[in-house]
């Protein structure tokens, strides 16, 4: 389906025209019960769309109701199907500058959708106001965008909220059909994203399969079917390894084929129309597509910008970088389908576990804007630039769905980011635990191993919050089952570690071995939750860890709530409170399936093709086990649930963690490692790390020290290996290198109220935790494509080392702000010219150093006593680090609570310190805001959050007397080499307000 629609192919067979006498404005009277919207939004559907209702036309949709309505026509001389094609057409204007457009087909049913399980529907509200714009009417509008002789093919839709705040203008081009979307406070800058200007679109409708194309697929299909019998009939299969290589009888392996890439052939319309349309072949996989063809595309354009992010998740680089034209970087188009990739390459357009299709332009001219292309199939999306460095246009190529588009304006990182949050979402605040170091291996052995492994962290006082089992630990690959011989009392394991602060996480995969003595199969069997073959009749067989498995159908909401039964502590024998998950295989992987997954053409218990939803059964897995881990909570137990995921969707920022899969000991993968982990935070997924050491191979003690310190500034921070790869335990490099591992590790706890903090903002506010350069400085253009360095919230610059030998680094200061070395607290002597100007300076990178600053302005809070876990922290005092800008002034703020409970989101148990420095004025103060659940008992809660110290950077000259708190003056000291000012015990507590006069 690329193919036939990729660089225009099939242009000639679509061509739309909006039909001016179909559209319809669906005006909500502001004061208006429910019910009578319901009944306007009824009469004027049946009247328009020739149904009862919005439910009648479209079930699946959810948010707010259409604003526009009408038909487009295709005008094509031949159409795809031979006949005259019609399609419905909608717009929706939506609060806050968002706006939707859906194009769906007529005449038959409508096609499945996943609003329900993607959309954050509740939050989604209509414009407050709307206007509708003819082509005959407010010309004067129309001609401000539009010339003079073509106002008549166009009309407009001017949206906004309240005091015209988001202003919008959405001018639709008639014939052919294209739309542009304006922010109405600058118009005469041009549109900032345009739909169908390139004339790209296409929407393959549903037809009968014609006699000509069925006499086709009959003479195909006998050399499909002998192909099946090739692969070695001499030898028996009796199993598949995680590469798609089958395993033979005597323990050899089938050999990867060498498959000569075909020659992309040029086909007339006519041709290209019609191949591979009914059916399609994978190697020996065969996809019957009984609905033939339902490809939907159409190109998205970002005039006057240069930089385009997002479409995670690719080995590649941040900027989304051409796929046509001259300035091509790759052959082939971005490519979004779930997979387990066997040793993914780097800088490939392949596709990778996850997928999020959602593009970010961002351009000094037209600022932040973003395209989410709500369409779960399978999809293709090329990148071009108009060769002048003016825009950048996107082509978009589902396999099926249908074209659902919102369009987000902006016009800052931080309003594009807040209105994506209002589509799908945001990321809770994760249990503190999560935000320390975890330590993994396929496989920790048994008790002993665990045991062994806990007690050297302790020993060498190395912090360490969660110890990880893979798939050994189970019995025979039976999920929620333990090995009895390797892990005789797993309660009690459990229980030993928690007493030191310390969790444990299992893995539990979707795959369910196919065994009638396994309690889980056998019910899952017996209430009929698996997902089906192509006829929708028998449990679908496919092969996995276990061997041979069954997948349940997450798609299906009875499911879900059984498999998040199977948490309770009653059924997942020798499971506790501290016992949390990791769902892996979840693309879904099968090690016999076409690209070691699914067949497309499965049915879920609905009857819906695999081809609709398998980009969700990662989320929906994710989801399911989330919810067990909440459900299984007692009356007096509150726990946040921690689920870690390789693959994921739109929305998946709700759910938990997602790491980017089985990367290798290699710098090649250390240095991909950022950007990698950027585009997940472009597309609003912050809990995300990559394997500290790398999963495949053995990494030597210069590499695994530079990956402890990146990962250490990651938000995710995992460390993890194959079963083939050298045990790689911190200790296992030699004391010289333990220290500095230990170090890093560290440099990562003091953090931890920082980085919690961090986390809260996204929750509240949707920007991600870990921010490209533009996120934070979206003028300086000079920044936007880089991709070895980033910030942590608005206040960190990290550079990490990802090449050996290193001793010196170049760090990219903007010098609109002043920036501190974390280490020596020393200023970075950075100048130029103008605030977009950036200072390229070399610094220091030893093996001992990674170059980390704070931005001055800002104040971050660390706790600075060495403990074990998260949890021995808890009731440590602060640190304050006061970082002042040019103008002496300072501010940041500290999120507390609980750290492991939903007491801060059920019951307003929370508090939030807003610290302010204002050095020319001679004060530090604090601010705070008491969450109600807290009020009763903060005053008990305030010993337990101290500051002992408040060091200050950037100080001028040595202050004369230091008073407030409750001891009146506070001793301090000052370094007038490094401008350092530092005071000691002031007594002052985070939950309560204060001033500190400096004079």
């Amino acid at each position: 389906f690329c193919r036939r629609h990729r660089e225009n192919h099939s242009s000639r067979l679509y061509q739309y025209r909006l039909d001016l006498q179909s559209i319809h404005f669906h005006v909500m009277e502001k004061n208006s019960s429910e019910a009578d919207k319901a009944s306007l939004w009824k009469s004027l559907s049946k009247r328009i769309l020739g149904h009862g209702g919005a439910d009648d036309a479209d079930p699946y949709v959810q948010g707010p109701p259409p604003t526009l309505t009408g038909l487009l026509h295709n005008t094509a001389p031949e159409t795809s199907t031979g006949k005259e094609e019609t399609l419905h057409w909608s717009v929706h204007a939506m609060a806050d500058g968002l706006v939707r457009m859906r194009i769906t087909e007529t005449g038959m049913p409508a096609r499945v959708t996943y609003d329900e399980l993607i959309l954050t529907a509740d939050a989604m509200a209509p414009a407050e106001h709307a206007l509708w714009i003819r082509p005959e009417e407010h010309s004067g509008v129309l001609s401000q965008v539009v010339a003079q002789d073509q106002v008549s093919n166009h009309m407009a839709l001017q949206y906004g909220d309240a005091n015209d705040q988001h202003g919008m203008l959405l001018l639709i081009r008639l014939d052919p059909f294209a739309v542009y979307l304006y922010r109405e406070s600058d118009l005469n800058a041009g549109p900032i994203v345009s739909m169908g200007v390139a004339d790209m679109m296409h929407f393959e409708v549903r037809r009968p399969k014609d006699g000509e194309a069925a006499k086709e697929e009959e003479e195909i299909a006998p050399e499909e079917k002998e192909e099946e019998t090739e692969e070695n009939p001499e030898k028996e299969i009796v199993g598949y390894w995680e590469d798609g290589l089958a395993i033979y009888a005597d323990g050899t392996r089938e050999e990867r084929k060498e498959v000569k890439e075909e020659e992309h052939r040029h086909l007339t319309e006519t041709e290209l129309d019609r191949d591979g349309l009914w059916e399609e072949s994978f190697g020996s996989h065969h996809d019957s597509k009984p609905y033939g063809p339902m490809s939907v595309g159409m190109d998205i354009s970002f005039p006057r910008s240069s930089h385009v992010f997002g479409l995670p998740e690719h080995a590649s680089s941040l900027e989304l970088k051409a796929t046509l034209g001259e300035r091509a970087h790759y052959s082939d188009p971005y490519r979004l389908y779930n997979l387990d990739v066997f040793e993914y390459e780097l800088d490939e357009t392949m596709a990778l576990y996850g997928y999020v299709p959602l593009v970010v332009s961002q351009s000094v001219a037209t600022g932040t804007c973003g395209v989410f292309w709500f369409n779960p199939t399978e999809t293709f999306v090329d990148v071009m630039s108009d060769g002048s460095d003016n825009g950048k246009t996107t082509h978009w190529i589902s396999e099926s769905g249908m074209i659902d588009t919102f369009l987000l304006p902006g016009p800052t990182p931080g309003d594009m980011y807040r209105q994506y949050a209002i589509l799908t979402g945001t990321a809770p605040v994760p249990p503190m635990f999560s935000l320390g170091y975890h330590q993994c291996r396929w496989n920790y052995k048994d008790e002993r191993d665990v045991y062994q492994v806990h007690s050297k962290f302790e020993e060498l006082d190395y912090p360490y919050d969660v110890l990880w089992l893979d798939i050994e630990h189970t019995d025979g690959k039976r999920y929620f089952t333990w090995d009895e011989n390797l892990f005789p009392h797993p309660a009690e394991m459990q229980q030993k570690l928690a007493s030191q602060g310390r969790r444990m996480v299992t893995i539990i995969d979707p795959h369910i071995k196919r065994d009638d003595g396994y309690p889980i199969h056998k019910e899952a069997t017996s209430k009929g939750l698996y997902i089906k073959d192509k006829d929708g009749k028998k449990d679908y067989d496919g092969w996995c860890w276990p061997g041979s498995s069954s997948y349940l159908d997450f798609t299906n909401s009875k499911v879900r709530s059984w498999w998040a039964d199977q948490f309770g502590y009653n059924k997942y024998q020798g499971s506790t409170s501290t016992l949390f998950t990791w769902n892996d295989m979840n693309e879904p992987s099968v090690f016999n399936g076409p690209e070691v997954t699914m067949q497309k053409d499965l049915r879920n218990l609905d009857g819906v093709e695999q081809r609709e939803w398998h980009n969700l059964y990662g989320i929906l897995f994710q989801r399911a086990t989330g919810e067990g881990q909440i459900r299984r909570n007692q009356p007096d137990e509150d726990v946040r649930p921690f689920v870690l995921t390789r693959s994921f969707f739109a929305g998946s920022q709700r759910y938990g963690a997602i790491w980017t899969g089985d990367n290798a000991a290699e710098w090649s993968h250390l240095e991909i490692a950022s950007p990698m982990l950027l585009s997940l935070n472009v597309a609003a997924l912050s809990f995300v790390g990559a394997d500290v050491g790398g999963f495949f191979g053995n990494t030597d003690a210069e590499l695994m020290t530079r990956w402890m310190q990146a990962g250490a500034y990651q938000p995710f921070f995992r460390g993890h290996a194959h079963h083939d790869s050298n045990r790689r335990e911190p200790w296992l490099f030699g004391d010289e290198t333990m220290v500095r591992l230990r170090r890093a590790a560290m440099a990562r706890y003091a953090l931890l109220p920082f980085w919690y903090t961090v986390f809260r903002e996204a929750e509240a506010t949707g920007m991600p935790v870990m921010r490209t350069m533009w996120m934070q400085y979206p003028q300086v253009e000079s920044l936007f494509a880089t991709e070895d360095q980033y910030m942590i919230g608005s206040c960190l610059l990290v550079k990490p080392v990802t090449a050996p030998n290193v001793v010196q680094s170049t760090v990219q200061f903007p010098i609109v702000d002043t920036w501190y070395d974390v280490d020596t607290m020393k200023v970075i002597s950075a100048s130029g010219k103008g605030e977009k100007a950036v200072a390229t300076i070399t610094v220091k990178s030893d093996i001992d150093k990674i170059p980390v600053y704070q931005r001055g302005g800002s104040v971050i809070p660390r706790k600075l006593r060495l403990r074990r876990s998260a949890m021995l922290m808890k009731n440590d005092p602060y640190t304050l680090y006061v970082a002042l800008d040019k103008d002496e002034v300072a501010s940041g703020n500290l999120y507390m609570d609980d750290e492991e409970s939903f007491g801060y989101e059920r019951r307003g148990e929370f508090a939030e310190a807003s610290f302010s420095a204002d050095l020319k004025n001679g004060s530090i103060s604090n601010a705070v805001h008491v969450g109600p659940g807290w009020v009763p008992i903060v005053d008990g809660l305030k010993s337990h959050r101290m500051v002992e110290r408040i060091v200050i950077m950037g100080v001028k000259k040595s202050p004369k007397t230091i008073a407030g708190g409750e001891g009146g003056t506070i001793d301090f000291e000052y370094d007038s080499t490094s401008k350092v000012l530092v005071l000691r015990k002031p007594l002052v507590s985070a939950l309560e307000p204060w001033q500190i006069t400096i004079g």
